[in-house]
């Protein structure tokens, strides 16, 4: 008999590929149906890349399903050559073909869109920007922020969405801070009395026993975040300490602090909305930990407001989480290209696989729907990214197609196809190298644990 988890991991994959073969034909199909609108002739319509698994004709265009699930192509008469053919793709107006080279990124996007619609609808519901509550011993709520903010804007990353506050904090630099910081001062304080109500938690109490000592313990926390002198912090977590001690019968002794002159902290300046009205605020702390690997890491130790679901709120959300998906990958871009992301930070089609497997089995641990679910995330990920590269103004790609197209429309006449397809010649051999380096540091990190940037 088959093992359960087999059959589970194969239709897994199965709807891997499914998903990466749709991405692939709504970009091509873009192409297609715009040249098919515009009178161009269309030669071959091909899903996947090698040997022909499937061929047929109708009419002047061939249509055909490959061996390799790796691609496709949407072939063009005129397309990368001088034609007499009056349905050529060379010979047709600029804006025409102009509209015909971006409708497959555009597909893309929207396919994005409408992937996210779907993981959206299935929420009983959204998240806002609206802090609801923190985490206990919170950093950011000793360094500035309150319930009831509303986020304008992290380390000068516009939030619009929750999907952008996750993003923001995890681009955040880590800052070498001073150790008796006032707002430093204060999680140190937190973190005495947290670890006291931890060490209490284990304990035997009786239902009212522990919301006494809850109570308290909230009760000198927040007062520790509204203070504004050490001398205070210093009185409230004594007095708090002593109180808690009294309710649970305990002689709990805080460790001495030792002084440390430098700290490492996630710090940024915050643009929030409170009580109606913007407000800056300078130097927030988040949630700095160790990793497994020993490197400060950042979290987010607070809660936002839930937005019930209504049709209204799903499509806005889904447009903004798509939009919050475009935000982020055009940062990244600008990261490689100013060097704040290495060879590490990126993944070619070996990675992304890895990626997307690794996301299917951590959403097998709690069913088969979530990981059906977090493929379709990460497949929403890549073909919202396959659209936005694909407009990049670099040889080869639709958008370098493009550019040779506006500077068409700017000369007055078009660039000899023989020049424009040396560029494009050239960018492809490039681009395929290119790939080939970022496959190769992907299997070596799968191997090794860590790729050529060590």
């Amino acid at each position: 008999m088959i093992d359960t988890k087999i059959l589970t991991t194969a239709a897994l994959i199965a709807i891997g590929i499914l998903l990466f073969e749709l991405i692939v034909f709504i970009h091509e199909f873009g192409h297609f149906i715009t040249a098919k609108k515009f009178g161009v002739q269309v030669n071959e319509f091909a899903i996947g890349m090698g040997p022909k698994l499937i061929q047929f004709q109708r009419g002047e265009t061939k249509y055909s399903v490959r061996l390799l699930p790796i691609g496709g192509y949407c072939a063009m008469e005129g397309e990368n050559e001088e034609s007499d053919n009056e349905r050529a793709f060379i010979n047709k107006p600029v804006w025409q073909r102009m509209i015909v080279i971006v409708a497959g990124a555009f597909n893309n996007i929207v396919l994005g869109l409408l992937m996210m619609t779907v993981l959206m609808v299935q929420s009983p519901a959204f998240s806002s920007t609206t802090i609801s509550d923190f985490a206990q011993a919170a950093f950011t709520s000793k360094s500035g922020l309150e319930v009831g903010d509303k986020f304008v804007d992290i380390g000068g990353y516009k939030i619009h969405c929750s999907r952008d506050i996750s993003f923001a904090v995890a681009m955040l630099d880590l800052e070498i801070v001073d150790g008796q910081d006032f707002s430093v001062y204060k999680e140190d304080c937190g973190f005495t009395l947290l670890r006291q109500y931890t060490s209490l938690k284990a304990e035997d109490y009786s239902d009212d026993e522990l919301k006494a000592i809850t109570d308290a313990f909230n009760g000198g926390i927040e007062k520790i975040n509204d203070c504004t002198t050490k001398q205070q912090a210093d009185s409230i977590t004594e007095e708090t300490l002593a109180r808690v001690n009294e309710l649970s019968g305990k002689e709990y002794k805080p460790e001495e602090q030792e002084y440390m002159p430098e700290r490492k902290r996630f710090r940024t300046n915050v643009t929030v909305l409170r009580n109606g009205e913007k407000v800056e605020l300078s130097d927030v702390d988040f949630y700095t930990y160790l990793g497994d690997d020993g490197e400060p890491a950042v979290a987010i130790d607070f809660s936002v407001e839930p937005m019930k679901k209504t049709f209204l709120t799903l499509v806005s959300e889904s447009w903004n989480s798509t939009v919050s998906v475009v935000r982020m990958i055009w940062k990244s871009l600008f990261g490689l290209v100013t060097g704040t992301y290495g060879m590490n930070d990126m993944a070619g089609p070996v990675g992304a696989a890895s990626v997307v497997t690794q996301a299917a089995q951590a959403g097998l641990e709690t069913g088969f729907l979530d990981a059906v679910n977090n493929i379709l995330y990460m497949m929403m990920i890549i073909t919202v990214n396959l659209g936005i590269v694909n407009l990049l103004p670099l040889p080869a790609l639709d958008g370098g197609r493009f550019l040779f197209m506006l500077v068409e429309v700017i000369i007055r006449k078009p660039i000899p196809q023989k020049y424009e397809g040396w560029v494009h010649a050239a960018g492809f051999i490039i681009l395929l190298g290119f790939i080939a380096v970022i496959t190769l540091n992907d299997i070596v990190r799968l191997v090794t644990g860590t790729g050529f940037g060590g």
